[in-house]
């Protein structure tokens, strides 16, 4: 028996609908049944009464949550004891974020914390997106900073979770600049612009790709190369290899350089926020320092 299996059965008990705890969880509503249905084989009996609308709980179901709800619970307050006993969760503090935000974003947040990471330690995790917001869920992590667009949106108890707006970004179309500053690629020529791509599975790959999808002014692109790294795809422009929707945090210093031309109008941009989440509850002493400091960004 998994403690993913818990958690599962008790988002379900809570939303009484599995598409809907599928989605507070983050997995695929196939995913998410596949769970269920271990938790009941698990158990050696139905736990859900599948026919009844919002879904109710067997007797045998109703048995099981208040004890998965303690046992839940009780690992969270036996993993804070333990960090409390290796000294370190009043002086240490985790934070979960994707790998181009731990490069940009991230690296300007240190600077402004330097003062207070003399206290203890800021521990920074990369994940997926969906990986990140299960950390959080999980209370593994204090804080999780990522990308928000509707497009992206993660859904998380208003009641339970709070959120700061850290900055305003945009993914621009960028090529490599040549002697004369211009664009080393074009858009609007007879032949396709080579396009570096990213993969599906990060966040900015789907909103690049959903842009383009739905922007009738999208021009004319020939994939050239995929990558799941916003990193390499930025050094690939560097080398001329094609054109990349890039972060504007991440690029500007290269564009004033001369280095890449953003190609385009405001129309062929992808706007987005940067947020940071955190529990409502009270976290340790250094934590809270932090979200302070976040809030007077």
């Amino acid at each position: 028996m998994q403690l993913k299996w818990l958690e599962d059965f008790v988002a379900l008990a809570q939303a009484r609908s599995f598409s809907r705890a599928a989605e507070l969880r983050h997995v695929t509503h196939p995913a998410f049944g596949r769970r269920i249905k271990a938790l009941e084989a698990w158990a050696g009996t139905p736990l859900i009464e599948r026919d009844d609308t919002p879904l109710n709980l067997t007797a045998a179901g109703t048995s099981l949550l208040d004890n998965a709800q303690q046992m839940v619970g009780n690992l969270g307050h036996a993993r804070d004891e333990l960090l409390n006993a290796a000294g370190r969760h009043e002086n240490t503090v985790t934070l979960a974020t994707g790998r181009t935000l731990a490069r940009t974003l991230v690296a300007d947040l240190l600077l402004r914390f330097k003062p207070m990471l003399a206290q203890g330690e800021l521990r920074i995790l990369t994940r997926s997106l969906t990986e990140t917001a299960q950390m959080l869920e999980r209370g593994e992590v204090d804080f999780m900073l990522i990308y928000h667009h509707p497009l992206l949106a993660v859904r998380l108890s208003a009641r339970q979770y709070v959120h700061l707006t850290l900055a305003q970004d945009r993914l621009v179309p960028v090529t490599r600049a040549n002697a004369q500053r211009r664009g080393q690629h074009s858009f609007g020529t007879k032949a396709a612009t080579p396009y570096l791509a990213y993969a599906g599975t990060l966040a900015l790959g789907r909103l690049v790709q959903d842009h383009l999808a739905n922007n009738p002014n999208a021009p004319q692109l020939q994939r050239v190369i995929e990558c799941d790294s916003a990193d390499a795809v930025y050094e690939y422009a560097l080398k001329g290899l094609g054109v990349a929707w890039l972060p504007w945090s991440m690029v500007s210093g290269a564009c004033k350089a001369g280095q890449l031309v953003v190609l385009g109008d405001a129309h062929l941009e992808v706007r987005f926020e940067v947020r940071a989440y955190r529990a409502k509850h009270r976290l340790n002493a250094l934590a809270e320092r932090l979200w302070q400091q976040m809030e007077q960004r």
